[in-house]
């Protein structure tokens, strides 16, 4: 398939002709392989990121439906320690700001398995969550959080309004980029608000992608990579309007944005100008600047390759740690299988016993590391290290080291 000829931007359908970065052939990244499948064929999808040459949206084509990806979903938000305390702190900062009470309603999109809404149902707060995944819904169900198992865009938005009412606040953590039509997605969030409500979405920030060199963030589930700048331009598309903006370290660095209707009368935030004039400092507003990345992924492939391929002739043994989405990206691009890493370990029950898509490294439990005592652990999910690091520091016990990909391959001290 000649994709530069078919292609179009999801936002403004102009034809794609600019490559971001060709990562070759990948699995999708969460359909770790059971024992029985190892000798099964897998399903391998391109892995190329176009920019759109007029709105500047960098975004894979839809090789997958959402529905094939996210239906029966192995992601479970609460395995992160870190992740459920940011979601703990979100939901304080917004009662405070927003003055969430009893009576207010509070709806999540994506609301995974309730690891996010729990803190507001803790509160008081009446909510409702807005989960794809049946398997991932039943979980939050379990904690009492009432959950519609939908995928979202105008018709669930129609059909929650009619049923359930409409939010004060609207909330979408790490979804906005899963989603391939993304008119659909955010016209329903215009559907759905409250008049004089707020939504809140995050999702990581395309220049911290690009300056911190975060190749292996770009994968199937993810459709787009998004800068505030373009994401200002679909909102504003949809009567939607974004009035504030903050810069947080999740994900290797993330957006939270705040949007209202377009008609609400309150006045926009400084940080709303301060992170357009920051992205336009960076060149994110000049197509020039998207096509320097790719040179600097295929350096940092030599490297990562380099390290491993001299730690394993001077005999050291390596295990990964963790089986993320952006992990097997980084094994797939860079042809890393058992011949590098023994095996990875991965905290949630329903990855371990499994093996990873494409490169079929065994994912096992934690407490293997103790029992090997490998030389290196390679982090894979390198936007928790600090995380991992302090829960598994233990491994300086026998001289351990602690390796994190991105954005070079370095040992941690």
């Amino acid at each position: 398939m000649n994709s530069s000829a078919r292609a179009s931007c999801r936002f403004c359908a102009s034809p794609l002709t600019t490559t971001f970065v060709d990562l070759g052939m990948s699995p999708l990244c969460q359909t770790h392989i059971e024992p029985h499948e190892l000798n099964h064929m897998e399903r391998f999808y391109p892995l190329h990121a176009w920019v759109c040459e007029q709105c500047l949206l960098v975004q894979l084509e839809e090789y997958v439906s959402p529905e094939q990806i996210f239906s029966d979903y192995a992601y479970f938000s609460s395995y992160s320690d870190s992740w459920v305390e940011h979601a703990r702190v979100y939901a304080e900062t917004m009662r405070a700001r927003f003055s969430l009470g009893k009576r207010s309603l509070v709806m999540e999109i994506a609301s995974n398995d309730g690891y996010l809404l729990q803190h507001f149902v803790a509160a008081g707060v009446p909510c409702r969550g807005i989960e794809p995944a049946a398997n991932v819904a039943a979980t939050a169900i379990e904690r009492g959080i009432p959950s519609t198992v939908a995928f979202f865009g105008r018709s669930t938005a129609t059909q929650v309004a009619r049923e359930h009412g409409r939010p004060q606040l609207l909330l979408g953590n790490n979804v906005l980029a899963h989603v391939p039509d993304i008119n659909d997605f955010v016209a329903g969030m215009k559907i759905l608000l409250a008049s004089g409500g707020q939504i809140t979405m995050e999702f990581p920030h395309l220049l911290r992608l690009m300056d911190e060199n975060q190749f292996d963030t770009i994968y199937h589930e993810h459709f787009s990579y998004l800068s505030f700048g373009t994401v200002q331009k679909i909102f504003a598309h949809h009567g939607l309007r974004l009035f504030d903006v903050e810069e947080l370290p999740t994900h290797g660095g993330s957006l939270r944005i705040y949007a209202c209707h377009s008609e609400d009368p309150r006045r926009n935030e400084p940080a709303v100008d301060k992170l357009l004039a920051a992205e336009a400092q960076f060149g994110l507003n000049d197509l020039a600047t998207y096509a320097t990345f790719e040179a600097r992924v295929l350096a940092t492939k030599r490297k990562l390759l380099s390290f491993l391929i001299e730690a394993k002739d001077a005999g050291k043994r390596i295990v990964g740690y963790g089986a993320p989405g952006k992990g097997n990206t980084l094994l797939n691009y860079c042809g890393i299988r058992t011949d590098f890493l023994d095996f990875t370990v991965d905290r949630s029950p329903h990855k371990q016993g499994r093996y990873t898509p494409g490169t079929h490294i065994p994912i096992l439990a934690p407490e293997k590391i103790r029992e090997v005592r490998p030389d290196y652990v390679l982090i894979l999910p390198w936007n928790l290290r600090r995380e991992i690091a302090a829960q598994h520091a233990y491994i300086s016990e026998w001289g351990g080291k602690f390796v994190v990909p991105i954005p070079h391959v370095h040992v941690l001290t």
